[in-house]
């Protein structure tokens, strides 16, 4: 075993975008934003002492109007965002609903949500239903409440072509899942342009952030693409599905309800995209073949994410192998140490009118 006492190793991952490439983000991860990690000593599997950056994660507390509705872990930035994307999942928010205030405390880690009409949601919160989410996350009330009444553009397509540059271009832009791991991420789209990039610990939540972006920036979702790093999951479908997004992309695979609820939703949904590779189960009639994998240079190993990497066959699957580096943790922060300030949010301030 190596001598204990020598110099730190750090290990992390570097992703390198042009500047081309960064440009067409509207909003992407800062992964050197203070608060968001933090480095942790330890040992890997030679007896080296490293550190490495893990997740900080943290609970944030919502309330609506007077109301608790629910405590949350999450990474902490765009608490505006969540707040309203998760109100919104929930039907809890009507899409015409006008929100007077959001109400941030840093210090007490909660978000406080406001609206001209007042809400009452005692008996709903009493019906609660644990998800699938990495991160266990929670819905309440009906499930499939509106469900069955949205209907998806039918017109929508998606290129092959676009597949192939989406997944390039969304693992080469720096990252807080390249940094440190134990993350998700969420990417809004629009043909081969990613616009809308951020991250988690849970799937759940990142899809409610954009969900709450495109809310108070009143962006239209009919020509939108949602993808994903996280598990093609029932709550996936159901929340890409009230956003009002026709085609949900996956670098991982699916689950059954998932598939059957994306097939009477009419959502197109393809999942296993990496590399040169996807499968799609459901709404495959919107897939426009315009280009041959075969035609495609492989990614830089470099700029992969870890399930994209190292695969082994199994029979007509290829399934990717993790390969994550050495002790890969969450540290749980109880407290913020932030002082306290109320921040009243109106709108986002993001590259305003460059999408719609």
């Amino acid at each position: 075993m190596n001598d204990t006492n020598q110099e730190k190793k750090t290990r992390r991952r570097v992703a390198k975008a042009d500047e081309e490439t960064l440009a067409e983000f509207i909003l992407r991860p800062n992964p050197a934003k203070e608060g968001l990690t933090e480095a942790v000593a330890g040992t890997d599997q030679d007896g080296n002492v490293i550190e490495i950056p893990v997740v900080v994660e943290k609970p944030l507390t919502l309330f609506l109007n007077g109301q608790e509705i629910v405590t949350m872990m999450t990474i902490g930035d765009y608490p505006d965002y969540l707040a309203v994307g998760y109100l919104l999942n929930q039907n809890m928010l009507r899409r015409d609903d006008v929100i007077t205030a959001i109400d941030v405390d840093e210090e007490l880690d909660l978000v406080v949500v406001r609206t001209e009409r007042e809400t009452n949601y005692e008996e709903k919160l009493k019906k609660k239903t644990r998800t699938s989410g990495c991160a266990q996350g929670t819905v309440f009330g009906d499930l499939m409440e509106k469900f069955e009444d949205i209907k998806l553009p039918a017109d929508a397509k998606i290129h092959t072509s676009w597949i192939y540059a989406l997944s390039r271009k969304i693992n080469m832009v720096p990252s807080l899942y390249l940094e440190a791991g134990a993350i998700h991420g969420c990417v809004l789209c629009q043909g081969d342009q990613p616009l809308i990039y951020i991250e988690d610990v849970g799937r759940h939540n990142a899809v409610d952030k954009i969900a709450g972006y495109m809310f108070l920036n009143n962006v239209t979702a009919s020509d939108k693409i949602f993808y994903t790093t996280g598990r093609l999951t029932s709550e996936m479908v159901i929340k890409t599905v009230q956003m009002g997004i026709p085609v949900l992309v996956s670098r991982s695979g699916f689950t059954a309800w998932g598939v059957d609820l994306a097939k009477q939703a009419g959502l197109t949904l393809i999942g296993r995209a990496k590399g040169k590779r996807f499968t799609a189960l459901a709404g495959q009639d919107r897939i426009v073949f315009d280009h041959q994998a075969s035609d495609l240079e492989d990614e830089d190993p470099r700029h992969q994410r870890a399930a994209a990497r190292g695969t082994e066959t199994r029979g007509t699957e290829t399934r990717g192998t993790e390969t994550r580096g050495t002790g890969t943790q969450i540290a749980q922060v109880e407290g913020t140490g932030h002082k306290a300030q109320i921040a009243q949010v109106e709108g986002t301030g993001h590259k305003e009118g460059q999408i719609k």
